[in-house]
């Protein structure tokens, strides 16, 4: 003889569902720090190509004053952080945009005049500057990925192939010490990269302002 099975209340069988999806259900992470640009890391793939770039470079109101200096144009300079970014892992778009903040949207009025190839104010220091010249454009967003790659990856211990994809241009590779010690561009200023308290800020927000001009949300 076959004894039925018990069938459960409705309420019951409501209640053991809720208690199974509650002991299921994945924890949600924190929302990440940071502010209103929340937190963006300095290794990973670019989000802008170098058309969209492009694009909001040119395509952006009010334009900078100034003549535009570098030794190649936007487009092909764009091309080089995108392709240079992707080749060492960094996140060649938020890297030019970072170059927009040294060079004076790449016009030079600086101590780093734009025959130097030198986008991102390598050597140019507060005290015995002695900014580093590259012969040409590629050569100078490759020492400047290098060098972020240096700040953002713990495992990029020497300036050389390996661990780096392409051979070492970075002259003050070896005084990032150390090694992945900024693995945010959050965390850029303040004696990093800068000394000033809002480069950070700053380099996030032109690179939101790209963002949204290419249909992105914030990052």
């Amino acid at each position: 003889m076959v004894t039925p099975r018990r069938r459960l209340p409705a309420l019951s069988v409501l209640l053991v569902g809720v208690v199974l999806v509650v002991g299921c259900a994945p924890k949600l992470a924190p929302a990440p720090s940071g502010g209103s640009s929340g937190t963006v890391s300095l290794m990973g793939p670019s989000a802008l190509s170098a058309a969209q770039l492009s694009a909001w470079f040119n395509g952006r109101s009010p334009q900078p004053g100034g003549v535009y200096g570098a030794t190649v144009g936007v487009a092909t300079l764009t091309q080089y952080y995108v392709e240079e970014g992707a080749a060492e892992g960094v996140a060649g778009d938020v890297a030019f945009v970072q170059g927009i903040l040294e060079t004076g949207w790449y016009r030079f009025g600086g101590s780093v005049p734009g025959w130097m190839n030198n986008f991102a104010g390598i050597g140019a220091t507060a005290t015995n500057p002695a900014p580093a010249a590259f012969p040409d454009a590629r050569t100078g967003v490759r020492a400047q990925i290098q060098h972020l790659r240096a700040y953002g990856d713990p495992g990029a211990s020497v300036c050389a192939v390996p661990p780096l994809h392409n051979p070492c241009v970075d002259p003050r590779f070896a005084l990032v010490v150390p090694k992945g010690k900024v693995p945010t561009w959050n965390q850029m200023g303040n004696g990093n990269w800068a000394t000033s308290t809002t480069y950070a800020s700053s380099i996030l927000r032109l690179y939101n302002e790209a963002r949204a001009f290419n249909g992105l949300s914030p990052a």
